[in-house]
């Protein structure tokens, strides 16, 4: 049984909350639209394609934590103090990250196309240069991983919370399975960020740029992850639509 039919019947109505958060949203992508300089001239044009390939990054992100937002309330509609609590840290870092997000992507992107030892990124402003040498590396990996570790960290938050409330949701079996399972995936990502995180560190205090860019590799882990909770759910699954014990919470 998909995620879909599991919460069939559970679509609830947009809250105060969801709207609110979807506002923020909206006010987070507008902040990487105005970043981006109108060009004058066709150099300035060609330049500022460079900057399509990080903007489409963020958005993606910034798309992907919305829409995982969005499953969340239209599965379970909490609107309780908890629930608004994580919610408003989770839209504070989300806001907070929007520049630097911009900048870290800009400067892997540029790094990328220009193959050099040395990235000139700029920053949303349009105003400040900072030259990113290759020793700053692990800083951009720390940045990164505390970013992606406190979004997703909030969301193990409420699926936890979730998971509590099973009880007074009235979640059937494989509901619950279904909230396990993003417990367990969001948890997931929390890992791996922080093990990227530490994998940075632990290059820059070695002096080893290798390991360094090891910290950027392993976040490949996450598809493993995801498939391996793939694997896991869809036998569980298996296993409580066999034993018809779907409609047990």
């Amino acid at each position: 049984m998909s995620v879909e039919r599991a919460f069939e019947g559970r679509r609830h109505e947009v809250t105060r909350l969801e709207g609110f958060s979807d506002a923020v949203f909206a006010f987070a992508v507008t902040l990487l639209v105005i970043s981006l300089e109108v060009p004058r001239t066709f150099g300035e044009l060609w330049a500022a394609m460079a900057g399509f390939a990080p903007f489409a990054i963020c958005f993606a992100m910034l798309f992907q934590i919305w829409s995982r937002h969005h499953v969340y309330f239209r599965r379970y509609g909490i609107e309780d103090t908890t629930t608004k609590v994580l919610t408003a840290i989770l839209l504070f870092v989300v806001l907070f990250y929007v520049y630097p997000l911009k900048f870290l992507w800009t400067v892997v992107v540029l790094s990328l196309l220009g193959g050099s030892r040395a990235a000139t990124a700029t920053l949303p402003d349009g105003r400040i240069e900072a030259m990113l040498q290759n020793a700053d590396v692990w800083r951009l990996f720390v940045i990164y991983g505390l970013g992606a570790a406190a979004v997703f960290g909030v969301f193990v938050a409420l699926y936890g919370h979730a998971y509590r409330l099973r009880a007074r949701l009235r979640l059937n079996a494989l509901e619950s399975l279904e909230t396990r399972l993003s417990l367990m995936s969001n948890t997931g990502l929390v890992a791996v960020s922080m093990l990227s995180i530490a994998v940075a560190i632990t290059g820059h205090v070695i002096g080893s740029l290798r390991v360094v860019s090891a910290a950027g590799w392993l976040y490949f882990l996450i598809g493993f992850v995801e498939w391996g909770i793939g694997t896991y759910g869809g036998r569980q699954q298996k296993r409580l639509i066999g034993s018809g014990a779907q409609m047990i919470g």
